[in-house]
């Protein structure tokens, strides 16, 4: 008995195809009518061919799909008026890579670089973000953008809009920069991950002025704090309201805020000054005035100082953007 006998005597065709993937009517379909050979195989004219296997996968594993299931992804794809293959013809291909359950753990996420920014006097760091407020209708609002000067908290521009557009964040920007007499390679302008942040027409108006763009990472609001401050800062006003009755009403609050916030608010950040007498370079004068007032407080009544001299709270000397942690060890040390 040779050895292929042999192995078809002690073999099953269920084994047999089994062992070699294929379905056992798939391998009676292929016999002859006289049932002693076994016609060529042939790729089924349904299956996909190796290369629009590859295409629904990477589909599937694409960052707009990954966390949608194949029913979802079909009727979308065939809302926008493309078809790839059917609903089970996806989980096929997924059961394939192990993948059903969850597609999320071989998908590689993007590392993203924490932002460390320094500023050491005004107009080096810029931070801007878009907030809304609400408009006299349910799910209706304004948006203002506002960039503000993280070293003297001092609010350069800010505008109202009914929508949220790259072109008129490009408007603002320009304008801004320009009154500030921004000299090109001299300010870095942060903001997060917004649409209008990331917009090519932003992008080419800062590499044109010379402006370093940074953006803080994905769902992390400590990468942008000192927007994120200031916007809390204007909402828990006593006098901020529920709703604006229109977009004139909306800039009408916002001109007297911010002319408040610029020259009247003692920020806690910046040793209780003003953020316009910051920016504009007149600290030191303050803080003089301060001393003196203080030092003739300190001659009438030294008990109520315990004959310590007391001084003003000094102004900080350099505003971080997330801190590098070597630099935190050694002012901690020294």
């Amino acid at each position: 008995m040779s050895i292929a006998q042999s192995l078809a005597s002690s073999t099953s065709i269920q084994g047999a195809c089994q062992s070699l993937g294929i379905p056992r009517a798939f391998f009676y379909r292929s016999k002859d009518s006289h049932g002693s050979r076994v016609k060529k195989l042939r790729m089924p004219p349904l299956k996909l061919n190796p290369e629009e296997r590859q295409a629904v996968l990477d589909l599937l594993h694409s960052d707009r799909f990954m966390d949608k299931a194949p029913h979802e992804i079909y009727a979308t794809l065939l809302d926008e008026g493309e078809y790839y293959c059917s609903i089970r013809t996806m989980y096929r291909i997924l059961n394939a890579e192990n993948e059903v359950k969850e597609r999320r753990r071989n998908h590689q996420q993007r590392h993203y670089q924490k932002p460390e920014l320094l500023a050491v006097k005004a107009n080096q760091v810029w931070s801007w973000d878009i907030t809304k407020l609400k408009g006299p209708q349910t799910w209706t609002y304004f948006h203002l953008y506002v960039i503000i000067d993280i070293f003297s908290r001092y609010v350069v521009g800010w505008m109202i809009a009914y929508r949220e557009l790259a072109r008129l964040a490009e408007i603002l920007i320009a304008e801004t920069t320009a009154k500030q007499e921004i000299q090109p390679g001299t300010l870095t302008l942060h903001a997060d991950r917004g649409t209008s942040m990331k917009s090519k027409p932003v992008a080419f108006l800062l590499s044109d002025l010379g402006v370093t763009k940074t953006h803080s990472r994905p769902h992390v609001s400590d990468d942008n704090p000192y927007s994120e401050a200031h916007f809390k800062t204007l909402k828990y006003r006593p006098e901020f309201p529920e709703r604006f009755g229109c977009i004139e009403d909306a800039r009408a609050f916002c001109q007297i805020f911010f002319l408040w916030y610029n020259t009247e608010h003692r920020h806690s950040g910046i040793s209780l000054l003003t953020p316009q007498t910051v920016h504009y370079g007149q600290a030191s004068q303050a803080l003089e005035k301060r001393q003196t007032t203080l030092s003739a407080a300190f001659v009438n009544h030294p008990e109520r100082f315990k004959n310590k001299m007391p001084h003003p709270q000094q102004l900080p000397q350099e505003v971080w953007i997330n801190k590098p942690c070597q630099i935190k060890e050694t002012s901690l040390m020294t």
